[in-house]
């Protein structure tokens, strides 16, 4: 578990690395998008629970440090971050070389593909044919939505981004748009084997970009 613990995926800012590893500070505030279950969402009473919460609870215990959560949309958390209106990001953060300009990173917590979610009996694939002339569901601030505005949307794809993950499960049950892109864990743990995902299912196989996802399959430090 300490090790484990060590190796939660936060990312803080380049200018106050030193700062935080010469002395644990009293209070840390950490940012975090809870709408990306099963690693950060709410509970039926509005409290924060997940993976990723658990995780930052049980690091913060164990250096005796007083954490709270700042609740900020993905596409915030790194000008919050620089403008040290938080201290640390907790929320599935994909590591990019983009990123790593801004922020330092600890090492990869997990890896996951990117994935299509369709409804069940969708033809809708990765392939440039199925997906042409199709509304995409993407986070924003996403690698998803970076490689959907690259490869996508030249082609004739429209990409919809959207502040909360909870918004895209909404708009695709709700038929607003085609498919959802996004993590493969996520997808399965916090929406397809939901009662509200059962009429879902993966659209084709992981969509795998060396030049923007490479840092998200990379074993061992980032």
């Amino acid at each position: 578990m300490k090790k484990l613990a060590l190796s939660l995926s936060l990312a803080l800012a380049l200018s106050s690395v030193s700062t935080v590893f010469a002395a644990i500070p009293q209070k840390v505030r950490i940012g975090t998008d809870p709408t990306y279950a099963p690693f950060e969402s709410k509970n039926a009473q509005g409290e924060l629970i997940g993976f990723d919460i658990d995780l930052a609870k049980e690091l913060c215990k164990r250096i005796n440090t007083q954490c709270t959560f700042v609740e900020n949309p993905l596409d915030a958390l790194i000008p919050s971050l620089k403008a040290k209106k938080i201290d640390a990001i907790m929320s599935s953060l994909s590591i990019t070389e983009k990123r790593q300009q801004e922020i330092a990173f600890t090492d990869k917590l997990y890896a996951a593909d990117s994935r299509l979610v369709v409804k069940k009996g969708s033809d809708i694939t990765p392939d440039l044919t199925r997906l042409k002339g199709k509304r995409i569901g993407v986070l924003q601030g996403t690698t998803q939505e970076t490689y959907g505005n690259e490869h996508w949307a030249p082609k004739g794809i429209e990409i919809v981004s959207y502040q909360g993950q909870d918004n895209i499960y909404s708009d695709l049950t709700a038929g607003r748009i085609d498919a959802a892109f996004q993590d493969e864990v996520a997808a399965s743990e916090g929406f397809l084997k939901q009662p509200v995902g059962k009429d879902y299912q993966f659209g084709g196989p992981s969509i795998k970009d060396e030049k923007l996802f490479w840092r998200r399959y990379r074993h061992g430090p980032a």
